[in-house]
């Protein structure tokens, strides 16, 4: 696997998860951004100071995180909880969704 310079962690950044090159922007942001159909030029002009280079790295420590379903620590690993906007939801069962 290439190595990934782009991804930091850091625990006075973002709560230590991973971030693109120490900034506030972490990996999640940028494969959400991805997922609901942003493109990399939209991104780009979003977060000015990221580079096509980030947003590739981005994708790939992502594609690695997901695949690896032992690492209990990863929050990639879990399964997602989808809601039903139709269905009412308790405050207190949101809470605990987000």
């Amino acid at each position: 696997m290439k190595q990934l310079t782009r991804i930091t962690f850091n625990p006075e950044v973002m709560g230590g998860k991973p971030c693109i090159r120490g900034m506030r922007v972490t990996v999640v942001t940028v494969v959400g951004l991805m997922a609901s159909g942003r493109t990399i030029p939209e991104i780009l002009k979003a977060y000015p100071y990221l580079e096509e280079a980030d947003i590739y790295e981005a994708l790939s420590y992502a594609e690695t995180k997901a695949g690896d379903r032992n690492n209990l620590d990863n929050p990639l690993s879990k399964p997602f909880q989808y809601l039903n906007p139709l269905e009412p939801v308790a405050l207190d069962e949101w809470e605990v969704l987000q």
